[in-house]
């Protein structure tokens, strides 16, 4: 039976789209502005996200001790609120649609190993977060999910398959559990 070898592993295909420089650049900043509990200034922070080229909206919120890997991979809309220790995960893009609430320590992956293959190929995949969607604190969301429009992610709940419109998501995997009425 043949088993794994990481030895064998070669993310050569793996392009992160910066030089080398730029994503150590990129490094150092995102620990000084972003998961730096002393800088509360969303403002700062959208700033720096936008000379990294990600798209950001208007009166984006993003809290202390937000992690986001690669900013020229995420493009965030209008009204938009990232919580304290939320993870964007952006090897592959990431497109969060106007007025998300992603709460705090949620984790939006893009990136994941092929477990049949003995090299334990990279694999990665898109996030799309539609409208008015709400990702409940310390939820996971895999690669290649779309979050349809004004879906709930109930905390803790890792999503491993695209949700439906205006329906509340919960467990592992999670699971319809009812429809979202907004009055």
């Amino acid at each position: 039976m043949t088993k794994v070898d990481l030895s064998k592993f070669d993310n050569s295909s793996y392009r992160p789209g910066r030089l080398l420089l730029a994503r150590t650049i990129w490094y150092l900043l995102n620990v000084v502005f972003l998961k730096n509990y002393l800088n509360p200034f969303s403002g700062l922070k959208v700033f720096v996200l936008r000379l990294f080229s990600a798209t950001i909206g208007r009166r984006v919120v993003i809290k202390p001790g937000a992690n986001i890997k690669y900013p020229w991979n995420i493009v965030v809309g209008d009204h938009v609120w990232i919580g304290e220790k939320v993870w964007l995960d952006s090897l592959e893009k990431i497109t969060i649609g106007n007025n998300v609430c992603i709460s705090q320590g949620a984790y939006l992956c893009t990136g994941n190993h092929d477990y049949t293959k003995e090299n334990f190929d990279l694999i990665v995949k898109p996030i799309v977060v539609e409208d008015g969607v709400w990702v409940g604190a310390k939820a996971i969301i895999c690669p290649g999910v779309t979050l349809r429009s004004h879906s709930v992610v109930t905390a803790g709940s890792i999503v491993t398959h695209d949700t439906e419109a205006y329906t509340i998501y919960q467990g592992n995997p999670a699971k319809a559990v009812r429809k979202r009425t907004i009055t």
